[in-house]
């Protein structure tokens, strides 16, 4: 039974979700520029504010999460942004809880944290190769839940994206993958065995979101069977998520390295008259 008050979609099927929409023609480009353009303003923001964020992509396998990493990698500052490439746990974690190893990634103050897969490995992969017992998977949620809100509590802004493509999208993307000799190698025995159990990661897709889609940390599910909507989706959706109440506008020139510069050097400052 699903208790906690602060869930927001105790209804969600995933099977009922979109995976299928396109931009208006001739629109990618533009949107593209723009969407990186506020990504980058957004970080300088964090930057400046000291304000801490992890990013959590989640999806079908060939969904398009590296792609729309690629395009925030391009135009973020790499000084103030961490890309986590999230696996099974090395032997090191074994025998650990599994929210453990995910201490050491949390953000800096001032920094973006990006992963690709998280602790939800629990309620997905876990939980469908039978990795995790029953009771172990099940009671994961209330712990997530209580991670994500200690997080948020601390300062820390979450955002949760689901990158959804169909069956069939997906069977396609495949066959492209090993059409393409660049891209091969993106194809491994794990993603066979998890098509083959597409019906039952659907479940756990659908219980993941109905039970820890919180006010504290909402999921978005992204259609994607379009790549270049999936991708402007996602980063449009990352940029109003954690921009929200934040002062996003670059700040002024600090004064007194304003007339350092003017003085000393000779530089004209913004807002000098000619």
């Amino acid at each position: 039974m699903i208790t906690d008050p602060g869930l927001r979609d105790p209804d969600f099927r995933l099977a009922h979700a979109p995976a299928k929409k396109r931009l208006p023609k001739n629109s990618y480009a533009e949107a593209l520029a723009e969407a990186q353009t506020n990504l980058r303003t957004l970080q300088l923001a964090y930057m400046r504010h000291r304000t801490r964020a992890m990013i959590v992509f989640e999806g079908w396998d060939a969904s398009g999460k590296g792609g729309t990493i690629r395009r925030m990698a391009g135009v973020l500052e790499p000084r103030a942004v961490t890309f986590w490439s999230i696996g099974a746990p090395r032997e090191r974690w074994q025998g650990r809880h599994y929210l453990e190893r995910f201490w050491s990634r949390l953000p800096e103050p001032g920094n973006l944290g990006v992963f690709d897969r998280s602790w939800y490995g629990r309620v997905l992969v876990e939980r469908v190769e039978e990795l995790a017992g029953t009771e172990a998977w099940q009671r994961a949620y209330g712990e997530i839940n209580a991670f994500e809100r200690m997080l948020a509590a601390d300062g820390v802004r979450i955002v949760k994206l689901f990158m959804h493509i169909s069956d069939a999208e997906q069977h396609a993307r495949f066959q492209k993958r090993l059409d393409d000799p660049m891209k091969r190698w993106k194809i491994s025995l794990e993603d066979v065995r998890n098509r083959e159990k597409r019906d039952a990661y659907e479940a756990a897709v659908t219980d993941m979101v109905r039970r820890t889609s919180t006010d504290t940390a909402p999921w978005h599910v992204i259609p994607a069977d379009n790549k270049k909507y999936g991708r402007i989706a996602a980063l449009r959706t990352i940029y109003d998520a954690l921009a929200q109440g934040l002062e996003i506008a670059p700040p002024d020139v600090d004064p007194e390295a304003a007339a350092a510069a003017r003085t000393r050097l000779g530089l004209r400052v913004p807002g000098d008259v000619e």
